[in-house]
């Protein structure tokens, strides 16, 4: 990876901590629409595993992707400090399942360091870099290629049928209202 991805923007900003299990990740706080606390999921027949499946928020059916399970974690139990985390990309809104939201950590650009390189034995193109924060280290997501590469690896997408106000078992896009 030629590019520094971590220093793209010399001015500070702010990101949400989310947990899996003890590791800390982090998303940018531009892109976080709301948490919810987990509710109801529909599976979606032959989806990948890491998608959870679709929730009603507020009308608009919205694809869930489980973090744990996009990164090959063990599955858990959900429990009360479960929540999903409403991104927005483009127009496109996905929920995320994280076990935990920590804090909005403000960030500037010497805490902010390039991804490792491992070469090809592991994936780094879901982080735009590590957060230096004390003796913390939060692993940087880039919501863009996370949701990206979950929709183009089969997450459906469905919107109501024109006219009949009925979702229909056609794949489009899903927006945001």
């Amino acid at each position: 990876m030629s590019s520094d991805r971590a220093t793209d923007s010399p001015a500070a900003r702010q990101v949400l901590t989310l947990l899996l299990g003890q590791e800390e990740y982090g998303l940018d706080i531009l892109r976080v629409r709301e948490i919810k606390g987990y509710s109801a999921i529909t599976p979606i027949p032959n989806a990948p595993a890491y998608v959870k499946g679709v929730m009603n928020l507020r009308g608009t059916v919205v694809p869930v992707v489980g973090l744990r399970e996009r990164f090959g974690l063990p599955t858990i139990a959900y429990d009360k400090f479960t929540v999903i985390v409403i991104v927005t990309v483009g127009q496109r809104v996905v929920g995320i399942v994280v076990d935990a939201v920590s804090d909005v950590l403000d960030l500037g650009p010497s805490d902010i360091e390039s991804p490792p390189e491992f070469g090809t034995r592991v994936d780094t193109s879901m982080l735009t870099g590590v957060a230096k924060r004390e003796e913390r280290l939060v692993m940087l997501l880039d919501v863009e290629r996370l949701v990206l590469d979950a929709i183009g690896a089969g997450l459906p997408e469905i919107t109501p049928a024109s006219g009949s106000g009925q979702t229909t078992n056609s794949l489009r896009e899903v927006t945001a209202p």
